[in-house]
């Protein structure tokens, strides 16, 4: 038992030693890199920190600009309906003003060929007239002979002397 117990007072001299004169000497750096390695965990908290509010701010950022383009998407859409429309209006319009412009054209030119129109049947109808007139006046004319030309056959055939009989 003796050995145990000079073993056992080793290792309690050991232990004594190296916590009298090592461990001080290792607890520095130790505390030291504890302390480095708490910062660190301090900024990987800090860091995770920043991203998540960098992340939010992302999304947000994100959802801000999904609703810009709709917005703009959709002010687009009625910028477009309205231009639509306002084409609409101006063709309808322009319709509007080529068939008036068009009736007042037809109706200008109706008006000068019922005009015309006008002038030559009064032409045509006094040049008619003057030819009945002149046709009446030349069966006038050719009745009045032949009347006259039986007549005179008539009187030839009744004068004595002539060799027909009554």
């Amino acid at each position: 038992m003796s050995v145990y117990i000079s073993e056992f007072v080793a290792f309690i001299l050991i232990i004594f030693i190296i916590a009298r004169y090592i461990w001080p000497r290792i607890r520095g750096p130790l505390a030291k890199r504890q302390v480095e390695v708490g910062k660190q965990v301090d900024e990987a908290e800090e860091a995770r920190r920043r991203l998540g509010e960098a992340e939010r701010a992302y999304q947000n950022a994100v959802t801000e600009a999904r609703t810009e383009a709709a917005q703009i998407r959709e002010s687009a859409r009625a910028e477009a309906q309205r231009t639509v429309e306002d084409q609409k209006a101006a063709a309808e319009e322009e319709y509007q003003r080529i068939v008036a412009r068009g009736d007042e054209q037809l109706n200008s030119q109706r008006s000068a060929l019922v005009r015309d129109l006008r002038a030559e049947i009064g032409t045509l109808a006094v040049e008619l007239s003057e030819r009945i007139v002149e046709q009446r006046l030349a069966e006038r004319e050719q009745l009045s002979a032949t009347v006259d030309s039986f007549l005179d056959d008539i009187e030839a055939a009744r004068r004595p002397g002539s060799g027909a009989s009554t």
